[in-house]
């Protein structure tokens, strides 16, 4: 059932704050994870995380979005990390990028994301899931060789998503495993509509269960001093002490340097492209059907790469793996995103101490939720009931991101989608009916589709050479939109030879359809502008009433 928006504020404020928190516990460790995978400090990381969600979450077009850093970006920070040599370069282009942004914005150029079918964005979200599941399967089972937040297919250690499977087998931790499946029994029940009618389920989050559950399940295993206690490198871990060295400031020197401006630009292509296909990806996940506007949201994400830059963190785009746990725990508004930036900004300064006592397993357990909801068997059942046209490139698309990354498996998707247009379009471009007709002579009817391109030429150019002479043909147009250049001069040749053939010719062209079909509307429009009705005119509307 579509959930509609509460007309009451406080029960909208309790799902937000519900979502918030548990957006925010799959949040810090992604920020963290990201950070030591880009090879930067930990804490630039949360510094994008907050900004992610305070700043693009106050003031963003998306409602129920969640921006951070991004993993689709390790690879190019780890890049420019090489170029530039130190991250205040980076820094520096990171503002620059968050500039650039901006100014795409202002020129309209966010309605980009409306060029990627649908079969291409659902395509992502199941790739992404089924990355998240994989990732995360060896967190649970306590092998946490791979930072958080790594969606490549080859590893930074040579491994791949698939070879780590296998190496989580050899060293099984079983209080993680143990944590995990606990966690996700919890999550299960959780969501059980029996529990969800008590006020107690319905207020608290289900992510807030699992992590007390297994903070308590760690503490438990300490205090007994039992030899199956979690190591520190199984739990969360952030840094804590003198906040003012977490604050690292870019080089304004370097500012005529064109390395740092090729780095800018290519983080600004790579992060708009990555938030305008995620913000529409969340539109498609959003239960209101509420449709972000996409140059608000490309100024909104420019300026949290400005400010991310200028005060020591990472590039910032919308990610559809905050953003799906965001509307997955019923977050409705834009508070749900904020909320969560205020709570990572909150638990790194006050709480570093608690929040190292998470174990990984149990966050892993709420993300392999999300991801498993993600890429349900019944989004591709769905998929393919709506034909080989729409599940091939869904299909592509997720086995080109399950092998490559993102931005490169969404490409080898959009060119078989296009691939696939062209192809339907050259296969039917038109429809051919013949009959008999009186004293022996053929009838023939040849209908064109919406779109006639080049690509047709040959087949359109053929068929007329085929009608025999002294035919009746009609060629209908009414439906076709564009039609090329060439295949127009191959009907008006047509039209000329057809007298000298015998052949009685009749072309029926959009513009004729459009006043033909629609009486009514051509007689509403003349009383628009107060111009009289000829008689034959309202004869046929009268008749056609």
């Amino acid at each position: 059932m579509k959930r509609s928006l509460s007309s009451n504020p406080s029960q909208t404020l309790s799902a937000d704050l519900r979502a918030g928190f548990t957006v925010f516990l799959v949040a810090l460790p992604l920020c963290l994870g990201i950070a030591s995978a880009s090879n930067v400090p930990l804490m630039s990381g949360v510094i994008a995380g907050v900004i992610g969600g305070i700043v693009i979450g106050a003031l963003g077009g998306s409602q129920v979005g969640v921006s951070g850093p991004a993993a689709g970006l390790v690879t190019v920070i780890l890049g420019a990390l090489a170029s530039l040599g130190n991250f205040e370069g980076v820094l520096l282009a990171t503002a620059l990028a968050g500039g650039i942004q901006v100014i795409l914005g202002l020129a309209r150029l966010g309605n980009i994301a409306y060029f990627f079918p649908s079969s291409v964005i659902k395509g992502m979200m199941a790739a992404i899931g089924i990355i998240i599941l994989l990732k995360q399967l060896p967190h649970g089972l306590g092998y946490d060789r791979v930072p958080e937040g790594s969606l490549e297919f080859v590893q930074e250690d040579g491994h791949t998503t698939l070879s780590e499977l296998g190496y989580m087998f050899s060293t099984i931790e079983p209080a993680a495993l143990f944590i995990t499946v606990i966690g996700l029994l919890t999550i299960v029940l959780w969501d059980r509509p029996a529990l969800k009618k008590m006020a107690f389920f319905r207020i608290v989050p289900g992510g807030l269960a699992v992590v007390l559950i297994g903070i308590l399940i760690e503490f438990f295993l300490r205090k007994t001093s039992s030899g199956f206690a979690l190591s520190p490198e199984h739990l969360v871990q952030i840094e804590s002490g003198n906040m003012a060295a977490w604050f690292i400031f870019p080089d304004f020197d370097r500012i005529g340097d064109s390395k740092v401006w090729v780095v800018a630009l290519i983080i600004a292509g790579i992060a708009s492209v990555e938030s305008l296909l995620s913000a529409e990806a969340t539109d498609k996940m959003d239960p209101d059907k509420r449709i972000t506007p996409m140059n608000r949201e490309l100024m909104a994400q420019g300026l949290g790469n400005m400010i991310s830059g200028l005060v020591g963190g990472l590039p910032v785009t919308q990610v559809v793996v905050r953003s799906s746990a965001n509307v997955q725990s019923g977050g409705k508004t834009r508070l749900a995103t904020v909320i969560h930036g205020i709570l990572l900004a909150v638990a790194v300064i006050l709480l570093p101490a608690v929040i190292n006592l998470i174990p990984m397993s149990a966050l892993a357990a709420i993300l392999i939720i999300v991801g498993y909801k993600l890429a349900q068997p019944a989004l591709f059942i769905l998929m393919w009931r709506k034909g080989i046209a729409q599940f091939i490139p869904f299909v592509v698309t997720v086995v080109a991101i399950l092998f490559t990354d993102l931005l490169i498996g969404i490409g080898i998707g959009m060119g078989v989608g296009i691939l696939a247009v062209l192809y339907s379009n050259f296969k039917s471009p038109f429809s051919f009916e013949m009959s008999e007709g009186p004293n022996g002579s053929k009838r023939v009817r040849m209908v064109l589709a919406e779109v006639v391109t080049f690509l047709n030429k040959g087949q359109i150019l053929n068929t007329l050479r085929l009608i025999p002479d002294g035919s009746e043909v009609t060629i209908d147009a009414r439906r076709c939109l564009t039609m090329d250049y060439d295949v127009k001069g191959f009907i008006e040749d047509f039209e000329e030879s057809a007298a000298h053939r015998g052949i009685r010719f009749t072309y029926l062209p959009l513009d004729k359809a459009t006043t033909a079909a629609f009486p009514r509307q051509r007689e509403v429009e003349r009383q628009l502008t107060h111009k009289p009705v000829p008689s034959h005119i309202a004869k046929t509307v009268s008749r056609h009433s």
